[in-house]
């Protein structure tokens, strides 16, 4: 793999109590690791990206389909542990984490956080996109974003926030998982052997960063991505690529 001043993992592990070996469900012909894979390729040169996981299975069905991906250890905490593993076997200046379980993840928004690093080459970073269905706003796999006018992060949920009394749906952000992270971080990140406070109890791993005092930037992105969770956004994702 030829130096770069970043590169990108798509961590993918194999264990899912919802949604039992998910990166091999079969999606229109194609496992959801696959179709994870393309899209980043349609951004990013084979070359300067790999899958990260846990599993032999997975490892062998990514290498046959031409693209690269190495085994990690099975104690990882969180996707970013993983990536953050990877990121001691090589010198980036920089690591791009690209959800493994994100079928229709726009290459465009790849390119625009890696843009990015050029202009916050110091912080985390993290996408967003405009909430316009009350539906995701209610949903609890779906993490929610709040931030200061210089979209620095201020907090991130999978409750219904910002919140009113009223407990109506006005105006949301959710997240885009897709995240940057100087290699200096994300070491720091990594040596927390444990998950920080916040960061269990919402299951949100960018949490960490804000709990160990690192400045979040959020980046806008567009809002056609679906992350796979439940077995309804296979449903979501199949209405998507049939046009729907």
């Amino acid at each position: 793999m030829k130096k770069n001043n970043y590169l990108v993992v798509i961590p993918s592990r194999m264990e899912s109590t919802r949604l039992p070996k998910k990166p091999l469900i079969n999606i229109a012909g194609k496992s959801l690791i696959q179709r994870t894979c393309e899209q980043v390729a349609k951004a990013i040169p084979i070359e300067n990206f790999l899958v990260a996981t846990d599993h032999h299975e997975i490892l062998n069905h990514v290498r046959n389909l031409g693209f690269n991906a190495e085994l990690t250890s099975n104690d990882c905490l969180t996707g970013t542990d993983r990536v953050a593993e990877i990121a001691s076997r090589y010198s980036y200046d920089h690591y791009i984490n690209v959800q493994g379980d994100e079928p229709l993840i726009n290459p465009d928004d790849i390119l625009k956080i890696v843009s990015s690093l050029r202009k916050f080459p110091d912080d985390v970073l993290n996408g967003y996109a405009i909430i316009d269905k009350s539906e995701d706003y209610y949903s609890n796999t779906i993490p929610k974003v709040v931030f200061r006018p210089d979209k620095r992060l201020l907090y991130m949920s999978r409750a219904n926030i910002p919140g009113n009394k009223g407990d109506s749906f006005e105006k949301s952000w959710k997240q885009v998982c897709i995240y940057a992270f100087p290699k200096k971080i994300l070491e720091e990140f990594k040596n927390k052997k444990t998950k920080t406070t916040l960061e269990k109890l919402e299951d949100i791993e960018i949490l960490r960063f804000l709990e160990m005092g690192f400045e979040v930037r959020m980046i806008e992105l567009s809002s056609n991505s679906i992350a796979v969770d439940v077995p309804e956004d296979i449903n979501k994702v199949l209405k998507k690529l049939n046009g729907y």
